[in-house]
């Protein structure tokens, strides 16, 4: 079995070596006395970077490719495209993967029941909007199987047949995405799940580099013109004006 990590980056110099430095250490505790059953590759896709992202990525030993496009969607789509595992692991730059949730990713692995799975979110030092939103998401993906976009994990040739994340959209492309392969998953008898025991450690940088009035009238323009405003990237500050 090879496991694909696929890593999105844009300008992501800050996060992006210990980024990889998690994933290795959970690999090295949760695979212990089974490395010759888990194969493991980095594809960290540089998403138009203008910092060190790339050269940093590449140091730490991960395949880099370059997706000139800045929507993640795409970029996580390039990766894809470039990995050569059975599984895919898409994982934001800006997370820290734990031993215990690689190994409830290997256990569901071999488990042969399920198709995919997501990750509950965990954050530190969230001020109070934060931490009502996140309290919500976490609500809404445990209710509806919807994965973060920060951790989705999917057999490879399950993301081929539905064609990967819908390019369509700038955002809740994670949700979409869940949607679809939960529907595969009941057409082919399996599962997609959101794996609940070890919430996937990601960073608050969003809540802090932006107000609550920020954050609020963003949520805003989502709520009121959900369709419109998920395929206007002009319209998604807060996921692409760059700031870092």
């Amino acid at each position: 079995m090879k496991l694909s990590f696929v890593i999105p980056a844009y300008n992501e110099a800050a996060w992006i070596e210990r980024c990889l430095q998690h994933i290795a250490v959970a690999v090295e505790v949760s695979c212990a006395g089974q490395a010759h059953d888990v194969d493991v590759e980095y594809v960290v896709v540089d998403n138009n970077s203008t910092d060190a992202t790339a050269c940093l990525a590449e140091q730490a030993g991960a395949m880099v490719v370059f997706e000139p496009v800045n929507q993640i969607a795409k970029a996580r789509n390039t990766g894809a495209r470039a990995a050569t595992g059975d599984w895919l692991v898409f994982i934001d730059a800006d997370c820290e993967l734990s031993a215990g949730l690689l190994g409830d990713v290997l256990e569901l692995i071999r488990s042969g029941e399920h198709v995919g799975c997501g990750s509950l979110v965990a954050m530190h030092d969230m001020p109070h909007l934060a931490r009502r939103l996140l309290k919500l998401w976490t609500w809404l993906s445990v209710k509806l199987n919807w994965a973060a976009g920060s951790f989705v994990t999917c057999r490879a040739d399950v993301f081929a047949a539905l064609g990967g994340f819908n390019e369509e959209l700038f955002v809740a492309e994670e949700i979409d995405f869940s949607r679809r392969i939960k529907k595969y998953a009941r057409q082919q008898r399996s599962k997609f799940i959101v794996l609940r025991e070890h919430p996937l450690q990601t960073s608050n940088r969003k809540v802090s580099l932006y107000s609550e009035r920020e954050l609020r009238a963003q949520m805003l323009r989502l709520i009121l013109r959900p369709r419109k405003a998920m395929r206007d990237k002009a319209a998604l500050a807060v996921w692409y004006d760059g700031r870092r």
